[in-house]
């Protein structure tokens, strides 16, 4: 799927580094703003090429007087679309067109409470004083010539500046993240000072994606990789109306998957919506390959390299296959190249980091240009049941990346018995549909219990359960721990082998929401 950037008004996004990057493509699209994030080092050729309407310079975590800071080629400054520099990005306005720009005494991380001076195209509507996010060690001390200050805090004295005749506005804080109250707000403010109209829809989304997937296949077959979860089954409802017959879905079973998975697919999907699905038992392949394998990567790239060697088997066995469909996300490919910009790569997924360089066939990715919640409506606009657009996330590796250290058929066991008793208590207490997330984790290590009264040695479950609008960022579930008691006793009771239940209350950054 190409980027349908040339059918919508375009936001770019340059990272510099910054982990909350994502974040503000994730704001822009919910204003139904298309928005791409690419590189600094995105060349000027490029930059004129893609179109955009606005540029956003995200924030980072270096210095602009570092050797080896992220730069961008200046003549960004004249492509004549209005910019905003956030944080790291504010600076290098600074440093480049003759401000100052200064090391702090400490690093400023956290709340602060700014002072707004005056009319300001980005606090359009907001008061004089708001509660802000920051995170720098640098500020700038003086503006560039043109700019005028428009923002200042205690340890700061120029938290936002702007120059409206050349429409460059800079902040020092994050108004991508839920932690700056009103940061949606200046951010719409910057968004209509670009000129954006929102014609950013899924329903229009639908109709181009349709048409590019059945110009690019033609009368050729298509192989969809199924696992039942809302991407997957997205895409397979997607590629199933734009080719028909053409379509044909494989389910793998790996052996990883949550316990009743296969049979509740196939009610689901092939009995309910009438989609072209064929089970696959692979279990013995995927189990064999993870067999004394303990670092995550590695279980990923296993994974990824499995998946595609049994749909290359299990497409020889069908008429003229080309194409492998899959439900790649725009997050998935961020989180696992580092071609987006500095970021850090958190960690590759299945889809993404573990293709083989021969893959054999030809991707149809059409979600990845999507976010997660965009992925949910536009299976309403498919007509999918909203039982199962609800479903929380299920990680393409399974189980696998669950189940921390070595994976055996029965530690598999014993984690989808344990997820099972987790995820039905979830459903039963009503809170199911009010978290974003939840999931039982098997970890590499025995605890000492008292079973009967005699002692047990056993293995230890903890609970993952986030809250989350993005998947970008989460918090931890403040789940009642009534529920929390039942859970654990009943895991304890029913599943031999765990001892000991915990429970997971990390957030999103600092911790990631799968533990591998």
């Amino acid at each position: 799927m190409t980027s349908p950037a040339s059918q919508h008004q375009k936001l770019l996004i340059l990272d510099f580094g910054s982990q909350f990057t994502q974040l503000i493509a994730r704001r822009a699209r919910e204003n139904r703003v298309y928005s791409e994030v690419h590189p600094c080092t995105l060349s000027l050729d490029a930059i004129r090429a893609f179109a955009p309407d606005g540029i956003i310079l995200s924030g980072g975590p270096d210095s602009v007087y570092d050797a080896d800071s992220p730069q961008m080629d200046l003549g960004v400054f004249d492509v004549g679309v209005p910019i905003l520099g956030i944080c790291y990005g504010m600076q290098l306005v600074a440093h480049h067109l003759g401000g100052k720009v200064t090391a702090a005494a400490e690093r400023e991380y956290g709340r602060a409470e700014i002072d707004v001076e005056g009319p300001s195209v980005l606090f359009d509507g907001l008061g004089t004083r708001e509660t802000v996010w920051m995170s720098h060690g640098d500020h700038v001390s003086q503006p560039p010539p043109g700019f005028r200050q428009v923002a200042s805090s205690k340890n700061a004295p120029i938290v936002a500046m702007e120059d409206r005749s050349r429409r460059i506005y800079c902040i020092q804080f994050h108004p991508e993240v839920s932690h700056t109250p009103h940061g949606g707000d200046i951010l719409r403010n910057f968004l209509h000072a670009c000129g954006f109209d929102g014609d950013w829809l899924m329903s229009s989304y639908l109709g181009e994606a349709v048409a590019e997937i059945r110009q690019r296949v033609g009368k050729r077959r298509v192989l969809c990789a199924l696992s039942g979860g809302v991407d997957s089954s997205v895409v397979t409802a997607l590629v199933k109306r734009a080719v028909g017959d053409q379509l044909t879905a494989l389910f793998v079973d790996n052996g990883l998957l949550r316990q009743g998975e296969v049979e509740q697919v196939k009610h689901s999907l092939r009995d309910g919506l009438g989609l072209p699905i064929q089970v696959v038992d692979a279990r013995r392949d995927f189990l064999g390959e993870l067999a004394g394998v303990k670092d995550p990567e590695r279980k990923r790239k296993i994974i990824g390299r499995v998946f595609i060697e049994v749909f290359e088997r299990e497409a020889a066995q069908l008429e003229a296959v080309e194409f492998l469909a899959q439900g790649t996300l725009y997050p998935d490919v961020i989180e696992s190249e580092s071609v987006k910009g500095p970021s850090a790569v958190i960690k590759s997924h299945h889809n993404v980091g573990g293709l083989p360089e021969r893959l054999g066939f030809e991707l149809i990715e059409p979600l990845r240009f999507l976010f997660k919640d965009e992925v949910r409506q536009l299976g309403r606009e498919l007509g999918l049941p909203e039982e199962l657009i609800r479903r929380h996330p299920f990680p393409g590796p399974g189980l696998a990346v669950r189940i921390l250290g070595d994976v055996t058929e029965e530690r598999v066991a014993i984690l989808q018995k344990a997820d099972s008793i987790f995820i039905d208590e979830l459903k039963d207490s009503g809170q199911y549909d009010v978290v974003s997330q939840a999931g039982a984790v098997l970890l590499p290590v025995r605890s000492v219990g008292v079973m009967g009264d005699e002692r047990t040695y056993e293995q230890v479950v903890a609970l993952r359960c986030v809250n989350t609008d993005d998947f970008m960022t989460a918090d931890w579930s403040r789940l009642p721990y009534e529920l929390l008691a039942r859970v654990s006793n009943r895991i304890v009771n029913e599943v031999k082998g765990v001892n000991r239940v915990v429970f997971d209350v990390t957030s999103k950054p600092p911790g990631t929401i799968e533990w591998e």
